[in-house]
């Protein structure tokens, strides 16, 4: 199946001169979303993943159901105050101002082997803090996987250091 088939690109949203790539089609269609999470949990299935961290709320579309099919656990990333536990966070840098994440502060134990799911690979600048958490907490990111990566905005660069997956790559 080509997956990206089942993604609607909407041109001029959210404004003039972006081209928006729409992911809703494709979880819709139930045939398409279950080879996307099959085809991430293959390829993470001999990192030895020990739990599944994705980030609010695209994250957690893709990256709960990767961790139900390898059988391991799921750790949401989330936007400051929305976690009922101590929380670390980190603040990242956004293309105007700066923006915050936060994570249960006990939910990785140190050493655990960790793959960071999204939704979508664009500039890199979420997924760089999600993985500073991830490191801050003692984990070790083991791999980076995406649903869409834009690859004109380089986001693969800024996380060179990673080991980085995307199932559908887009120009921008």
């Amino acid at each position: 199946m080509e997956l990206k088939e089942k993604i609607r690109v909407i041109d001029g949203f959210p404004k003039e001169g972006i081209s928006f790539k729409d992911i809703t089609t494709l979880v819709a269609d139930g045939e398409a979303f279950k080879e996307s999470i099959d085809k991430i949990a293959q390829y993470l299935k001999d990192k030895n993943v020990d739990v599944i961290v994705g980030p609010e709320a695209r994250g957690f579309i893709f990256g709960v159901p990767v961790a139900y099919a390898m059988g391991i656990g799921f750790v949401p990333v989330r936007k400051p105050g929305k976690l009922p536990a101590e929380t670390i966070g980190v603040e990242y840098s956004l293309e105007y101002g700066t923006d915050k994440l936060e994570m249960h502060k006990d939910a990785i134990k140190k050493g655990q082997r960790v793959a960071i799911v999204d939704d979508l690979l664009a500039t890199g600048g979420t997924i760089e803090a999600v993985a500073k958490l991830v490191e801050q907490a003692g984990g070790e990111v083991v791999s980076m996987d995406f649903a869409i990566e834009l690859t004109d905005l380089n986001g693969r660069e800024k996380l060179s250091k990673y080991d980085v997956m995307s199932l559908v790559q887009y120009n921008v």
